[in-house]
C-alpha cells in the first residue's frame, strides 16, 4: 500500500465556497493525522474558464483557514507531456478509438437502454462504425475525441467512508476533440506521479472512481490510491452549495464580520469536529479527528442563518 499522502486539487474557475473549503480541510486532516504529506495541485486544463487571479485567491483562502502544503503548487498545464505519454501508451495497446459524436448525439444515444451500462453512459457509437462510416466522419473535417475501449469493465473498491462500491465503466473520453487531455486521465497520471496514497474528495465524485481505477490498471499505475468521499454541503434548496445561495465564500463571511478562524469553526462544526460558534485551532482539529466518526450524509448550510 502507498503511504497516505493526500492532496487537494481545485480548478481555478472561480472562488472556493464553503463546501470546497470543508473538503480541503478534511483532506488536510486525513493526511496530517497520519503524518503524511499534503500536496496542492491546480487543475487548470480548461483554458477557456481558468484564471490565474482565481488560483491566487483560492490558495490565499486555503492558507487563511489554516491549511499548509508540502512543496510547490503543481499545475496541470505544466504537465502536458505526461498526459501525452499516457495517451500514447493506451493507443499503442489498441485501447483507444476516435469519436466524432456531438454532445447532442451522445445525449440521444445514451438515452436508449444498453444493458449493463449505467444510465447516461456512452454506448460505443463510434466504436462500432463500419470502415465507410468512419471514412465519412473523417471527411467531415470535425476533429475527433479519443475514447477508451473499456469493455463495460466492472470495477469495485472500498471507500473509507462509504464502504464497498461498484461501477460499470463506459467508453470514457481520454483526449478531448480540442487535443486537451480529459480530466479522468490527467487526475490518474497526476496522482501516480505525486505518489498520492489517499484521495479525499466530495461524494459527488464517487461515480468517477471506477473509471480512474480502471485507467490506473491499464496504465500500470498500481497500487492505486485509496478513496474517501466526504459529504457535500448543500444549500437550503437541497442543491449543491453555489454562489446563488448567498454568503458562501470566505470573503462573504468576512464581510459579515466573521474571522477566518470562525469560518474554520463553522466548517468543522458541520462534520462534528467543533461546537456551534467555536473557533478551534488546527491542532484542536487534529486531536479530535477520527474518520470513523465523520458523517456520510450531506449537510445543509443556510447563509441567512450561518
Amino acid at each position: 500500500m502507498l503511504p497516505p499522502h493526500g492532496r487537494f486539487a481545485p480548478s481555478p474557475t472561480g472562488t472556493l465556497h464553503l463546501g470546497n473549503l470543508r473538503t480541503a480541510l478534511l483532506a488536510w486532516l486525513f493526511a496530517r493525522s497520519q503524518d503524511a504529506r499534503f500536496l496542492m495541485r491546480v487543475e487548470d486544463l480548461d483554458t477557456g474558464r481558468v484564471r490565474r487571479e482565481h488560483e491566487t485567491q483560492q490558495l490565499a483562502d486555503l492558507a487563511a483557514i489554516g491549511l499548509d502544503w508540502d512543496g510547490d503548487v503543481v499545475r496541470q498545464s505544466e504537465r502536458l507531456d505526461l498526459y501525452a505519454d499516457a495517451v500514447a501508451r493506451l493507443d499503442a495497446d489498441g485501447l483507444l478509438y476516435p469519436c466524432w459524436c456531438t454532445r447532442r448525439e451522445i445525449r440521444e444515444a445514451a438515452s436508449a437502454p444498453h444493458g449493463a451500462l449505467p444510465e447516461g453512459a456512452y454506448p460505443g457509437t463510434c466504436r462500432d462504425l463500419t470502415a465507410a462510416e468512419r471514412a465519412a466522419r473523417e471527411r467531415s473535417g470535425r476533429p475527433p475525441a479519443l475514447r477508451l475501449h473499456a469493455g463495460s469493465a466492472r470495477v469495485t473498491f472500498d471507500d473509507r467512508l462509504l464502504g464497498p462500491l461498484e461501477g460499470v465503466v463506459d467508453d470514457l473520453v481520454i483526449r478531448r476533440n480540442d487535443g486537451a487531455p480529459a480530466y479522468n486521465l490527467a487526475v490518474v497520471v497526476d496522482d501516480a506521479a505525486q505518489h498520492i496514497g489517499e484521495v479525499v474528495r466530495g461524494a459527488d465524485l464517487a461515480d468517477s472512481t471506477p473509471r480512474q481505477l480502471l485507467l490506473a490498471r491499464l496504465l500500470g499505475l498500481e497500487p492505486a490510491p485509496r478513496y474517501a468521499h466526504v459529504p457535500l454541503v448543500l444549500g437550503p434548496d437541497g442543491a449543491r452549495l453555489a454562489k446563488r445561495h448567498g454568503s458562501v465564500t470566505l470573503a462573504d463571511r468576512r464581510a459579515l464580520g466573521e474571522s477566518a478562524e470562525q469560518v474554520r469553526g463553522l466548517l468543522a462544526a458541520g462534520v462534528g469536529l467543533a461546537a456551534p460558534g467555536e473557533a478551534p485551532s488546527m491542532r484542536d482539529l487534529l486531536d479530535r479527528f477520527d474518520p470513523a466518526r465523520l458523517p456520510t450524509e450531506p449537510t445543509t448550510f443556510d447563509a441567512a442563518v450561518g
